[in-house]
């Protein structure tokens, strides 16, 4: 007889007469809530036309914050809000940037 088997003939069946239990854990799966962060900051350090980027910005931490208490409503609003605030942010600076290569250009075929 081989030393282990000696030891469970020794200790026998598990004296615990109740069945084993188990635990349940239920995660939350929250729905992803886009706080455009990265964006607002892109439009804060390169196309802040008339403040927009910064104010987006502003917007998308209040969304990320929302999200950290849990508050998915008030986060997708804010969210919202910030990503409107950066459409046109980004609209406004690819206009000023056109316009900053054309007007020098039509300026300079006038002249000639």
């Amino acid at each position: 007889m081989l030393k282990e088997e000696h030891e469970v003939a020794v200790l026998g069946a598990p004296h615990n007469p109740a069945p084993p239990t188990s635990t349940v854990i239920h995660i939350r799966s929250e729905t992803s809530v886009p706080d455009h962060v990265i964006w607002s900051l892109f439009n804060t350090l390169f196309m802040n036309s008339c403040c927009l980027g910064f104010i987006a910005f502003a917007y998308s931490m209040k969304s990320r914050d929302r999200k950290m208490v849990g508050d998915l409503t008030g986060a997708q609003a804010y969210a919202s809000t910030a990503k409107c605030l950066n459409i046109w942010a980004l609209i406004l600076g690819i206009i000023r940037t056109i316009l900053l290569i054309i007007i020098p250009i039509l300026i300079l075929q006038a002249y000639q």
